[in-house]
């Protein structure tokens, strides 16, 4: 039996996409994400505690994040977890981890903001078609 490797984050934008193009013509997104979970302490007192999540999307999501979403956006993600790690410019390894978006939904658009595009726009890529192979 497989694993399962899911995320799903409802979430602000941090900070508006940074797009690359790489040399075979693919488009590469990242930007952070801000989840906010809301309770009480032992005060009665309510507390925010927000938690920042590294996003990257590929093409065709990556054109489409460039186009639509801007800082303090409002964003569903549904992909998964990745890590990796790389050389600093010391020389220091360091390691991140990243949500690898498969799945992108625009959330809280007012019509003059999109206007080619239906408020609720869902959009998905499949990574990997040899997963509808599963026998269940």
């Amino acid at each position: 039996m497989s694993g399962v490797n899911r995320v799903i984050l409802l979430g602000n934008l941090g900070k508006d996409p940074e797009i690359r193009h790489l040399e075979n013509g693919r488009a590469r997104v990242s930007f952070t994400l801000a989840t906010n979970e809301f309770y009480k302490n032992k005060e009665g007192e309510k507390v925010t505690s927000t938690e920042w999540h590294n996003v990257v999307l590929w093409s065709p999501l990556a054109e489409i994040a460039e186009k639509y979403l801007t800082k303090g956006k409002q964003v569903y993600i549904e992909g998964k977890l990745t890590n990796r790690s790389y050389t600093d410019k010391d020389g220091q390894a360091k390691y991140i981890t990243e949500v690898v978006g498969q799945n992108l939904v625009l959330l809280g658009s007012k019509e003059s903001e999109v206007s080619d595009i239906k408020e609720r726009e869902s959009f998905s890529i499949v990574e990997d078609e040899a997963a509808d192979d599963l026998p269940f």
